[in-house]
């Protein structure tokens, strides 16, 4: 059936748009689009975004115009057009001619329509007609290079300079003319004098959490065009208002053109939401239930049962998990340097111990989720892509894992599976939540303020009490220092233990475990979390400050190792840096958000610190000699062993000087220094320093049972 034709000529029709931007009135009785016009015309932008609701309400006679808009927008776009341009003519008056306003004497105006009834998802595009005005929601993936599109071209004859043809371009076709009428000589095309448009494609993807399960994401094309090119980045989650446009979706090479066509859209007008959980609505109805939720006492209790449910135990590794959901605050300091709010965790463990379901259920419950496992993950796919664009050839910008979940959690199993490269990809992100590429002439800094929550595996298997954490896992430190949280995972035998996991699981595979059901329904979980995100932003107090204060400046005192009589200081150790004291104020402020309060307390303190004390007797304990010492987890390198190694090495040298013929027995240098590092009973430590002391080229072992220093 065909469409009806335009219901004014676009004469009338731009007298009506001029009517509309000078008496518009909103509910307070301002002219909102005549004050949006003249400060339009004070910013020296060209473009004036309207609201289509206000079009379709301004009066009964202007409904079928609004209405016609959706049939047949591109009419309507240039009317308006011109309407706005003899509107600023009208303003401006003699200023026109004035260097500062000449750009609006030579370019094109624009009236953005927004805020249309005709909203689709990416996956209807199809079922609506060519040519018409829709809507759709979406994130952005790619963003090519610009070119300029020829409009107008401009041919002259090289023997008259005043012979000149110009032909409009349509359909992104021109024929030139062969010869000048005049000369007989062929017509030249003038850059100089045609006329052309900025012109940038970028691609929309559907959003990681309206992916129905088990399908691809469903993308489009979007052609940005004059003032609008750079008002959108990779990563960016977009609402788009444009017109459906199709194109040849392949050539066959000596065939000319092929039956394939694909859809993609002329962008009309573009918004970077500020909400950042737009997807999820929360009705008045949903804020009051999660006001009386908030208000329980027993409200963090229910949230950490609610995670993972059919996991038994680990209350603490999902009480830390649910602080991250909330997240702490981002803050920007006086100098203009940024600390992030994000709360990284990693859990270390032993096959069997859950790790994989935990993330994969926090990446359902967040609002704004993704999963991904470090196997099937490149640095390209985690960060950012610089590809070759298949339409212009040129190089466009794609956007990896972590920029799609910006202000969101990212969920990386199998972390310790990734290469080398991959990983150092990411070391930026996880600091500076940003992502910089520069790449086949394309500089950018994405955003990437991503919660990143991963799992790994012990190189052995299982985890090594006896070794140091980065001797246990195959991640290098600077990896290791950038995570809030450090969980180590064991699966350790005990009756007890095995009995209570085993009786869980098997009335959870049984249907008669109530433990094994949300406390709170997910649906509500995740809007209050988004909830939270949205409207709470915690400060610290006093109170709570001074608990951290304490507890750090307490465990700076403790890393202090004494000789077997508790008098000399053989050495001291950092138990504690300054990036755990950051995250203190990350983990108190995530716990007050979870209770919506807009201060943190002194109990969200204590809870945050007893968070990073599980940690610290984790992944920050030396087993031999009883002390806390961090640096192995911040550098790779523990200070204990280091300090252990040259205790041993200095009573090697001075039993040698002591012996007539420099050698002394292995087994009294293992004795004396198991005594003076309070190690009796941990001979072997003594055993493995020594063995590293030989491999160094410090020690020799002329006979297996002596030992004596290389010369030299």
């Amino acid at each position: 059936m065909a469409e009806r034709a335009p219901l004014l000529s676009p004469d009338e029709l731009a007298e009506k748009y001029k009517e509309f931007i000078r008496f518009y009135l909103d509910e307070d009785g301002e002219p909102i689009y005549s004050n949006a016009l003249a400060q339009m015309i004070e910013d020296q932008r060209r473009s004036l975004e309207v609201n289509w609701v206000h079009l379709y309400n301004f009066n009964p006679e202007f409904r079928e115009i609004a209405e016609d808009i959706i049939v047949h927008p591109t009419f309507h776009l240039e009317a308006a057009s011109i309407a706005l341009k003899e509107l600023v003519n009208e303003l401006l008056g003699d200023l026109i001619r004035e260097e500062r306003y000449r750009i609006y004497s030579e370019e094109d105006f624009h009236l953005r329509f927004y805020n249309i009834p005709t909203k689709a998802s990416l996956r209807e595009v199809t079922k609506f007609s060519i040519g018409r005005l829709i809507e759709i929601e979406g994130i952005i993936t790619r963003v090519s290079d610009i070119y300029d599109k020829l409009l107008q071209a401009v041919y002259v004859c090289p023997e008259d300079k005043h012979d000149v043809i110009v032909l409009d371009v349509a359909s992104g076709k021109v024929k030139p003319p062969e010869k000048c009428s005049k000369h007989d000589a062929p017509m030249k095309f003038s850059p100089e004098l045609s006329k052309f448009v900025r012109w940038r494609t970028i691609r929309i993807q559907e959003r990681p959490e309206d992916l129905p399960p088990g399908m691809m994401p469903e993308h489009i094309d979007g052609v940005l065009l004059d003032d609008i090119v750079d008002e959108v980045k990779p990563g960016d989650r977009v609402k788009v208002t444009g017109i459906i446009r199709i194109k040849p979706a392949r050539r066959d090479e000596g065939r000319g053109q092929g039956p394939i066509y694909k859809r993609y859209l002329e962008i009309v007008h573009v918004e970077v939401p500020n909400r950042i959980y737009e997807k999820l609505e929360i009705t008045p109805e949903d804020e009051e239930e999660i006001w009386r939720l908030a208000e329980r006492e027993d409200l963090e209790d229910l949230i950490v049962k609610s995670i993972a449910p059919s996991v038994f135990g680990w209350i603490e590794v999902k009480r830390a998990i649910a602080y991250a959901l909330f997240g702490g605050s981002t803050k920007i300091l006086a100098d203009g340097s940024k600390v992030r709010g994000e709360i990284n965790i990693l859990m270390v463990g032993d096959p069997g111990v859950a790790k994989s379901q935990l993330l994969k259920y926090a990446a359902q419950l967040a609002p704004r989720g993704l999963y991904t496992t470090g196997k099937g993950s490149t640095a390209a796919g985690l960060t950012a892509a610089v590809v070759r664009d298949s339409a212009t050839g040129g190089w466009t910008l794609e956007a990896g894992a972590l920029v799609l979940a910006d202000r969101g959690v990212a969920c990386i199993d199998e972390f310790d599976k990734m290469s080398e490269d991959d990983r150092r990809s990411i070391h930026e992100a996880m600091e500076q939540q940003t992502i910089s590429i520069a790449k086949a002439g394309i500089v950018a800094t994405l955003n990437a303020r991503t919660t990143i929550i991963a799992a790994a595996n012990p190189k052995k298997g299982r985890y090594d009490d006896y070794v140091s954490i980065t001797e246990n896992i195959n991640l290098p430190p600077t990896i290791l220092s950038r995570f809030d949280l450090v969980f180590i995972m064991k699966d350790r035998p005990s009756p007890e233990a095995d009995s209570m996991v085993a009786e869980h699981i098997l009335i959870t595979r049984m249907g008669r475990n109530p433990e094994a059901k949300p406390p709170i329904d997910p649906t509500l979980l995740k809007k209050y979390i988004a909830y939270a995100k949205q409207n709470i932003d915690p400060t610290l107090t006093d109170e709570a400050a001074r608990k951290i204060k304490e507890f750090y400046v307490e465990m700076r005192k403790k890393g202090i190792a004494r000789d077997e009589e508790g008098g000399d200081i053989l050495f001291e150790t950092i138990a504690i840096t300054p990036r755990q004291l950051e995250a203190l104020i990350r983990l108190s402020e995530a716990r007050a958000r979870m209770h919506l309060r807009k201060e943190v307390t002194a109990e969200d303190a204590e809870m945050a610190i007893k968070l990073v004390n599980i940690m610290l007797e984790g992944a920050a304990h030396d087993v031999v000699s009883g002390i806390r010492d961090i640096t192995g987890l911040m550098t790779g390198v523990s200070y204990t062993m280091v300090k252990r190694r040259e205790i041993v090495y200095s009573l090697i040298k001075q039993l040698v000087e002591e012996s007539e013929d420099g050698a002394v027995d292995r087994d009294v240098v293992v004795r004396l220094a198991a005594e003076k590092l309070n190690l009796r009973g941990k001979e072997y430590v003594i055993e493995d320093i020594l063995k590293k002391l030989n491999e160094d080229g410090l020690i020799i072992f002329p006979k297996l049972d002596k030992i004596s220093l290389i010369e030299g």
